[in-house]
This record gives C-alpha cells, structure tokens and sequence, in this order.
C-alpha cells in the first residue's frame, strides 16, 4: 500500500500528469464514439465525398479549400478503409496533439502548471472543441499547425513557425490569419531584432507556394501555378453570400457571444447522437469579461495576456469588418479558432480571484471564491457531458421540448468523470491552502519552466 500511495504521491507531481489525464481522457470519449453516425454529417457531406474523388483518381470538386486537409482525410480513408474511423481518425489524432501543443504553450508564456492544466482543461472539455475535433472537417487540421506555429514561435524558431503557418493555411484558408496573431504580438511584446523577426516570417508565404503545387500534383497528378490556385480559391470563398442563402444559414460573428441560444438552435451537425456546433455555455458566458480583462491588461503590458489578446483579436475580431464589408457567410465554428484565447485568460482570472481570496484570511469573499471555482469546474463537466455526443446523458436538439436520454453507459461513465472532476481538484490543489504563483507586473513567476 505504501509503494502504492509513493506512486501516486510521484505520478502527481510529475509535470505532465494532468495533461496526460487530460490527453487519455479524452482520446477515450473520442473513440467511444467515433463510429457514429455511421454516414457522414454536416460538412462531412462535402468533404468525405471529395475524399472518395481523390482517391479515384478523379480531382476535387472543392476548388475553394487548399489541398493539406483534404490529403489528411484520404490518408485516413487508405489506412482504415472508407469507414467512420477512416474519416475521422486524423481529426481525432490531430485534435489531441494540439491538446498538448496548447498546454506547452500555456508554459512557453511562463504560466505556472497549475494554470496551464486549468487552460488546457477548460478548452479539452468544451463542446465546440471536442466536437470540431472528431469530425471530418477541415478546422482541426488547420487549429494543430496554427497552435504549432505559436509554439515555434514562442521559442524563437521564426523560420519554423512560419511553415507552420504555411501548414495551417494549407488546411484551410483561414489559416493565415495565425500570421497576423504573430505579427501582433511581436509588435506588444518584443520588437526587437525587427530584420530577423521579418525575413524569417518569410517562410509562411514562401513555404506556402512551395508546399501546394506538391501538396496539388498529389490530388491531380498535373502541377498548377500556386498564385492562380489562391486566386481562385479566394474568389470562389468570397462568393458565398448572406444575401444569396436561405435565412437561418450561417450567423454573423457578433451573434456568436450576443445571441448564443439562437445560433444553438441552427447548427445542428446530427440530431442523435448530438452533435452541435456550439460553444460551452460555461465558456460562452465569459467570453465579453474575458476579452475586457485581456484588453486591459494587454494595454497595461501584462506579458502573459499578450498571445490570448493578440489570438482573439485576430481571429475573432477580425471577422466582424470582414463579415460588414464583404457579405461573406461565417458560421459560429469559426470561433472554434478563438477558444483557447478564452481559456487562457478565464484560467488566469480565476486563478487571480484564489490568489486573492486566500490572501483574505476570513470573509464571505474568501469562501465564495474557493467554493466557487470548484463548482465551476463541475458545471463545466456537466455542460460538457450534457451538450456533447457523449454518455451518461444526451440532449436530442429538436424542437422543444428538448430530449434528455439517458444510454446504458452511464454506468460506467459516471465513475469515469468524477474520477477526472476529484483528479482536477487534486491536480489544482483546490481542496487545500492554495497560494497560486502571482500574476503581477509584466511577467509571471516561472514555476518549472519547461523548454
């Protein structure tokens, strides 16, 4: 018993337990329910059909996306056959490895373990994540190497950073947004070796019209110019317009943090199991106060809030003139880019209210927040459990009433989660006399710095 307990006492003070527990967690939910729906939904309508094409040798009739995307779901398709596992496996696969490229950068911007497990534990367990992420869409492929790129990034290695970006704008157009989410942060944060810093950014664009007639000769057999390909490709994405669709198609980028039951209501991917392009409401709830707070303390200098504010305004805010000026249809899983800007500072924030309630020796104050938090974190897991295709309970989002289900499963799922909420408490020290490491100044303490 006492080896035991030495083990678990180790296992719990390694700095990546609680990301793995994180990781296995959710690769298990992942797969519990990747075999359905057994056909293909939502845009994998469009995107596994393709897949079919490519593979016989016939081209894409999806002109308007860049080939990397559509290259991952075919490769998924030759390994494990033309199944739901083929189509899903690499978004799968890829949407955990940003998992873990999330939290590394979480510590690149010298964020105590403590608060990048908080970070990496909201957005591993927040609907639109986990949903974006086992589908057979392009956004997975695309998010994966933009958190890549920032990583590279935050360790100097500029040159790399802009091949992932490359990447992630090779899985979809949106991609190249991660580039102005750079660009901005040098601008707040560093500034230094401009000529460097400009040249090695060069990569990107020049990565970019190396990779894609390769990636292009792959789908067609024939090479095509890369400047022509882009060209058409914009003109055909930009072609899709509110004012040419059905009403109720698509929703603008403020409707997605001002009207969140309604854009809830129209983006149904698959009714049984449900799979619903939303985000979190526990998530959702905080993203106008969490934007505010990283604003405000991005214009203070506060280093650690620099990437999520940079990350959101050029994700996010970006689409609003984009959306004003051009008419082009956006849809709410476009947000699914912005999420971990959210959870990176939410994580933070709450991490402040502990620090400062636990400098309170008594008061109600002190008591609401250490209670509070945890009770969060619990609404969180169950909003997730309830939202997602995931047992023990479902919500069929017909029309209203909506239908609770409960499967067989929740027998064995119950244990599961509450084993993940008492681990995360644990994890957080949130049962004990927490001080987290201070938030103060431009910097934040580093606790085990990892390289």
């Amino acid at each position: 018993m006492e080896t035991i307990k030495r083990l678990i006492a180790r296992f719990s003070a390694w700095e990546y337990a609680g990301l793995l527990m994180i990781v296995l967690v959710t690769l298990g939910l992942h797969f519990s329910v990747i075999m359905t729906p057994d056909e293909p939904f939502g845009d994998e309508q469009h995107y596994i059909p393709d897949a079919r094409l490519i593979i016989d040798g016939e081209g894409t009739q999806r002109p308007e996306h860049p080939p990397v995307g559509k290259l991952l779901l075919v490769t998924g398709i030759q390994l494990f056959g033309d199944n739901p596992l083929g189509w899903r496996f690499f978004s799968v696969t890829l949407g955990t490895i940003g998992i873990i490229f999330f939290y590394l950068i979480c510590r690149r911007l010298n964020l105590p373990k403590r608060i990048a497990f908080l970070a990496t534990f909201l957005i591993a367990f927040e609907n639109l994540s986990f949903v974006q992420a086992g589908i057979a869409m392009l956004d997975v492929y695309s998010l994966v190497f933009a958190l890549i790129a920032f990583w590279f990034y935050l360790r100097g290695n500029y040159v790399m950073s802009g091949v992932a970006i490359a990447l992630s704008t090779l899985a979809k157009l949106n991609g190249a947004l991660v580039l102005l989410v750079i660009g901005l942060h040098w601008l707040l944060a560093d500034r230094v070796h401009p000529r460097r810093f400009l040249l090695s950014m060069l990569s990107a664009p020049a990565s970019f019209l190396m990779l894609m007639p390769l990636f292009d000769y792959a789908i067609w057999n024939e090479w095509f110019n890369p400047v022509a390909q882009v060209e058409k490709m914009l003109r055909l994405s930009s072609s899709i317009l509110f004012s040419d669709i059905d009403p109720g198609i698509g929703s603008r980028p403020w409707e997605w943090i001002f009207t969140y039951p309604d854009v809830m209501a129209v983006w149904p991917y698959w009714w049984t199991p449900p799979y619903t392009g939303v985000i979190s409401p526990t998530i959702w709830i905080f993203i106008i106060p969490v934007a505010i707070y990283i604003t405000f303390k991005a214009i203070k200098g506060n280093t650690p809030v620099l990437l999520p504010f940079s990350w959101f305004a050029s994700t996010y805010l970006i689409w609003i003139p984009i959306s004003l000026i051009t008419d082009r249809v956006t849809y709410v899983y476009y947000f699914y880019h912005t999420v971990g800007a959210i959870c990176i500072g939410l994580a933070i924030v709450l991490f402040q209210l502990l620090d400062i309630a636990e400098a309170r020796k008594t008061g109600k104050f002190r008591w609401m927040v250490k209670l509070g938090v945890p009770f969060y974190l619990l609404l969180h897991l169950i909003a997730f459990i309830i939202i997602t295709p995931l047992p023990p309970l479902s919500i069929v989002w017909q029309d209203p009433p909506y239908i609770i289900t409960t499967p067989e499963s929740i027998w064995w799922s119950i244990p599961l989660y509450l084993l993940l909420y008492f681990f995360t408490l644990r994890f957080l020290d949130l049962g004990k006399n927490l001080r987290p490491d201070q938030l103060n100044g431009n910097a934040i303490s580093q606790e085990n710095p990892v390289d």
